[in-house]
């Protein structure tokens, strides 16, 4: 346990404090008494301490929150074959070979991170994996994670014929002639390819997930996530982590429950019911249910997001949620006090979002809420002034912007919309909470490179690679404010963390390098060298 009477002086840094007062953004020491900032300020005027730290000069930013992850999913994906680097089906193909050949005795094999434009007309099939491995099932996450691609071992591993229905808000692939193809969209990846998943999962395989997670998210920085699908398996998984420390976890999770529209009220609210109880259960700092999470539409990348006009090729997408369903689920979520996230990426889908969070408002009356929309990855004109009068926080991912995998993107779109993907400023402008994350597994979850592409929009998956949009790109020092202090404030923990302040958590991260005096494109090798939460040292390099 950490000594709460002892005063440890942190002296000779260069460290951003994430405060909003211009005249307090920098300083260059600091003092912490057991978990707790208590004093911030030059090192002429530092208080006495018990110990004292000489940080040489090196770069300290309030610890990370990755606003908007999978912990379980971006453990398992760390163990899996990562073939986002493969730009074409002969790559994919050659990854796969490798890793059947590294694995001969394995019963299945499980990869992801693959794009559309990487795949002969954006249509995979199960007889472009059969005719290199068909004596196993096989199953590749998109790189959205919104599709699985699977082979015709895993279809019928599945049970899935051409008489398998489509379930609500997703779609079995077919041929021509009514057979499955081998892809897997949206809800029919989660209802069956995630489902079998999850079956085949032991709790040992989980607890091993966790653990990498922890492990990768310390090494960067990131002192706190928001886990933005949790379930009966994560909060098990991450209760057993909390218990093998002893009560408390080495970072802060927060946690939404994941609701999905069976297509009947009852059953959506008993679900709704669920995460209430879960989240008016006796909550730390290190583990808590605050709220509920639900996945409106599915990716551009996919023709899936719900968009107001069609897409390039005509098509569009229904919402997974129509209003009707969705706005009794809203109503009841913020009567109970809960903070509901809409994933929403599509122009129609966040005024979906929004049309039921006003809703809402209506119905229950003025209180305290801070609710979320999710990526928002195109939204109209209007949608950031609309958001900052209802308080409702942007929540963002500058690594989905990433030059090397957006130009499938803006295929799909065709038209003038792509001038307007992913515009940061926006809600900045309007005043709007913006909160930055990765959304891992679907994009690396390394901190650094996130605020690469946020200060840039140049590329972090491959710097060749022009930047796109460049007139979005933010100052560095926004950029990590919103990664920060802002990601933190997201979940309503702005009063206590995110920031380097007195009074404040004393969660940190040290860098080798100082990516503001040095440049933005320091980013992509700088390292860090130490994580502090709650004072104590979780990570040195």
């Amino acid at each position: 346990m950490t000594d709460r009477t002892l005063t440890t002086l942190y002296r000779n840094g260069r460290v951003f404090t994430a405060d909003a007062d211009p005249e307090a953004t920098w300083a260059t020491a600091f003092a912490v008494t057991g978990e707790t900032i208590d004093w911030v300020g030059a090192d002429d005027a530092a208080p006495a301490a018990d110990r004292t730290v000489d940080l040489q000069g090196r770069l300290v930013l309030p610890g990370i929150t990755d606003a908007h992850t999978h912990l379980l999913m971006m453990g398992a994906a760390l163990g899996q074959v990562y073939v986002t680097d493969a730009r074409d089906l002969d790559g994919i193909l050659r990854l796969l070979v490798e890793a059947r050949e590294a694995q001969p005795d394995a019963t299945v094999l499980r990869g992801r991170g693959w794009l559309f434009d990487a795949v002969p007309g954006g249509a995979p099939t199960a007889a472009m994996i059969d005719a290199v491995i068909a004596d196993i099932p096989v199953y590749l996450d998109a790189n959205d994670y919104h599709s699985c691609w699977v082979n015709t071992a895993a279809l019928a591993e599945l049970g899935i014929t051409r008489d398998t229905p489509d379930p609500i808000g997703g779609e079995i692939v077919r041929d021509a002639d009514g057979e499955p193809t081998g892809l897997l969209l949206e809800t029919a990846a989660t209802q069956y390819a995630w489902a079998q998943r999850d079956e085949a999962t032991t709790d040992a395989d989980r607890d091993e997930h966790v653990e990498r997670t922890i492990d990768a998210y310390l090494a960067t920085g990131v002192a706190g996530v928001v886990d933005m699908a949790f379930d009966e398996f994560g909060l098990a998984a991450l209760k057993r982590a909390q218990e093998r420390r002893g009560g408390e976890l080495p970072l802060r999770v927060a946690a939404h429950w994941l609701i999905t529209n069976t297509g009947d009220d009852a059953a959506n609210l008993a679900q709704v019911e669920r995460a209430a109880k879960l989240a008016a259960e006796p909550a730390t700092p290190w583990l808590r249910v605050v709220g509920i999470k639900l996945i409106l539409d599915g990716v551009i990348d996919a023709c899936t997001a719900a968009m107001r006009q069609p897409y390039a090729d005509g098509s569009n997408a229904d919402p997974i949620w129509p209003l009707e369903r969705l706005a009794p689920v809203v109503a009841a979520a913020d009567a109970a006090g809960l903070q509901i996230a809409q994933h929403a990426i599509g122009d129609y889908a966040s005024q979906l979002a929004l049309d039921a969070l006003e809703q809402a408002v209506a119905v229950n009356g003025d209180r305290p809420r801070r609710h979320r929309i999710e990526h928002l990855e195109y939204a109209a004109p209007g949608t950031a002034e609309r958001m900052a009068r209802l308080g409702v926080t942007a929540s963002m991912q500058p690594v989905h912007s990433d030059p090397a995998i957006f130009e499938n993107w803006a295929e799909m779109l065709g038209d003038d919309r792509v001038d307007r993907a992913f515009p940061w400023p926006e809600y900045e402008d309007a005043g709007a909470l913006l909160a930055f994350s990765t959304d891992s597994p679907t994009a690396p979850h390394q901190a650094l490179a996130n605020l690469y592409v946020a200060s840039t929009r140049a590329s972090a998956l491959d710097p060749t690679v022009p930047a796109v949009h460049p007139q979005y790109a933010l100052p560095l020092e926004r950029a990590v404010a919103h990664a920060t202090r802002d990601a933190a404030a997201s979940v309503g923990d702005g009063d206590w963390r995110g920031r380097i302040a007195p009074g404040y958590a004393a969660d940190l991260a040290v860098l080798d390098a100082d990516v503001f005096a040095e440049g933005a494109s320091s980013l992509l090798r700088a390292r860090v060298i130490e994580t502090i939460v709650a004072g104590r040292t979780v990570y040195a390099a």
